[in-house]
C-alpha cells in the first residue's frame, strides 16, 4: 500500500465507480480526500466510507473549481494531489455520431481535466509541489469502434498530460495519467460487463479488472514513492493494449490452448 499520511488529495467523480473505489484506497493509506461529483447522495456516502468530504462539482465550470479548490483549501490548508476521473461515454459509429454528443464529451472529459490541471497549480506551487493523475482510458492508447468522442477525449488526456508533465515539472508537479481497460464499475455493468475469471479473452490476464486494482496504482502514483515519474502513461488493463489485436489472432491458432 502506498503512504499517503496526511496529504490532501482531491477526486473528481467521486460517486461511484473507479472515483469511490479510488479514493477509499487513497484514504486506507492515509489520504484525506475530497470527493467531488454531481450525485450529491451516494457522494455523501462515498465520503462517508472515506472519512472525508463530499463537494457538488461540475468538472466543465470554471466557478466550480475555483470553489472546490478554495473549499480544499480552507479546510485543510493546502492541496497535495488531485485525481481527474470525472467522465462520460460514448457508442456510436462515427457516421452516426452526433455534434451535440462528440462535443459534450469532449467537455466533460478533457476540458474538465484542463480545467482541473489549471486550478490546483497555484496551491501546489505554494505547497511545494504535488501530484496529478489524469484517468484515461484503453481508448486512449489505441483505436478502437464506437468510441469515437470517447476515444478522442481520452487520447487528448494523453497529450495533456505529457505537456502539463513538461510546464510543470519546475514546481515539483508531477502529472502522469492512468489507462484503465474492462473494469467492473455501474457504468460497464449497464453494457452487461460482469466481473470474473475467463469473461474477457481479449486480455492476456483472461478477465476484466476491479475498481480497487486502478485506485491502487492511482494511489501509487500520487505517493512520494513516485517522486521521479511524470508524464507517464500507465495502462492498467490486464494486457489488454499490449497485445489486442494479437490477442485475437492467437486465440484463433491452430493448437492454441486459449
Amino acid at each position: 500500500m502506498s503512504d499517503l499520511q496526511n496529504k490532501v488529495v482531491i477526486v473528481t467523480g467521486g460517486s461511484g465507480g473507479l472515483g469511490a473505489a479510488t479514493a477509499s484506497c487513497m484514504a486506507r493509506a492515509g489520504a484525506r480526500v475530497v470527493l467531488t461529483g454531481r450525485d450529491s447522495e451516494e457522494g455523501e456516502k462515498a465520503a462517508a466510507r472515506t472519512g472525508g468530504v463530499f463537494l457538488r462539482h461540475d468538472v466543465t465550470s470554471e466557478d466550480d473549481w475555483r470553489a472546490v479548490v478554495e473549499t480544499t483549501v480552507d479546510r485543510y490548508g493546502r492541496v497535495d494531489g488531485l485525481v481527474n476521473n470525472a467522465g462520460i461515454d460514448s457508442w456510436s459509429l462515427i457516421e452516426n455520431e452526433t455534434l451535440e454528443q462528440f462535443e459534450r464529451v469532449l467537455k466533460v472529459n478533457l476540458t474538465g481535466v484542463f480545467l482541473g490541471l489549471r486550478a490546483v497549480i497555484a496551491p501546489m506551487k505554494v505547497a511545494g509541489g504535488g501530484s496529478i493523475v489524469n484517468i484515461g482510458s484503453a481508448t486512449g492508447m489505441t483505436g478502437h469502434p464506437m468510441t469515437s468522442g470517447y476515444g478522442a477525449s481520452k487520447w487528448g488526456v494523453r497529450g495533456l498530460t505529457k505537456t502539463a508533465a513538461v510546464e510543470l515539472g519546475r514546481y515539483r508537479i508531477r502529472v502522469n495519467s492512468v489507462h484503465p481497460g474492462l473494469v467492473h464499475t455501474p457504468m460497464t455493468e449497464a453494457h452487461g460487463v460482469r466481473p470474473g475469471e475467463g469473461n474477457f479473452p481479449l486480455a492476456p490476464l483472461g478477465r476484466v479488472g476491479v475498481p480497487d486494482e486502478i485506485g491502487e496504482a492511482v494511489s501509487f502514483l500520487i505517493s512520494d514513492a513516485a517522486a521521479y515519474m511524470t508524464g507517464a502513461d500507465i495502462a492498467v488493463d490486464g494486457g489488454w493494449t499490449a497485445g489486442e489485436n494479437t490477442m485475437m489472432q492467437y486465440a484463433d491458432a491452430p493448437g492454441s490452448t486459449t
